[in-house]
């Protein structure tokens, strides 16, 4: 172009066709990486304190339970309810709210985050002489990640003295982090109080698991990876029959 030469204007109906296109473009990106890659939700209450607080936002990544890969020990996961273990239903977002969660740009609820304890197989037994879960025998420290407790490290509604297990195959008990205010696996064990529960309603499927917590980005002065504890390294694996 020479100097003093004008260039043509785009017509402002190409204008608003590229926009279009740019912003269907960015929709279905932003809807490939929430179904196949990363999803956000945010902590809707204080069971995986201190780690997780109420309306942290996390972010969960899906490809380490692609082929054939499965939760593991230790792990934080979200899932869908197994049944009735959400305690009321959480309001969904609305207007501009509602579109962004849909392709995954605002945390949603309506899930369940939990810290994995026990994979198919296991055996999981509250509590030794100090107060530690037991997972297939091995005695957990988990001192660095849990809140303190008071008599032992899992309480539920009964006492600190239960057994869970062997864990299905294709199955998870999970815990809160929080374990005097987690309405988790430890709840929904059959106990001689109630003899006409599901032996089963303790335990997630691990078709229900959305994906494993990899991050805290909200509030940012705490934002952080989530990694899995070194101290589920040691558990020892399930005696075979």
């Amino acid at each position: 172009m020479s100097d003093g030469e004008v260039r043509p204007r785009q017509p402002a109906g190409k204008v608003v066709r590229e926009t279009v296109l740019l912003l269907v473009f960015a929709v279905l990106l932003a809807l490939v990486v929430k179904t196949f890659l990363v999803q956000s939700f945010y902590i809707p209450s204080e069971s995986m304190e201190p780690g997780l607080q109420v309306n942290d936002r996390i972010l969960v990544q899906k490809p380490s339970y692609w082929f054939g890969g499965e939760p593991q020990r230790g792990d934080v996961v979200v899932f869908d309810d197994p049944g009735d273990w959400l305690a009321v239903d959480e309001p969904e977002p609305s207007g501009v709210a509602a579109l962004l969660a849909k392709i995954g740009l605002y945390p949603t609820g309506g899930h369940l985050v939990k810290r994995v304890i026990g994979v198919g197989g296991d055996t999981i037994e509250c509590c030794d002489e100090e107060g530690r879960l037991s997972v297939n025998g091995t005695a957990l420290d988990e001192d660095s990640f849990i809140d303190p407790q008071t008599d032992c490290d899992g309480p539920m509604k009964f006492d600190c003295s239960w057994t869970a297990g062997p864990v299905p195959d294709g199955m998870l008990f999970v815990m809160g982090d929080n374990r005097d205010d987690s309405a988790d696996s430890t709840v929904h064990l059959c106990r001689e109080k109630n003899p006409g529960c599901d032996p089963e309603a303790a335990y997630v499927p691990v078709d229900l698991v959305v994906g494993k917590v990899f991050a805290l980005v909200w509030p940012p002065g705490r934002a952080d990876l989530t990694g899995r504890p070194d101290v589920f390294d040691s558990v020892a694996d399930p005696a075979s029959d």
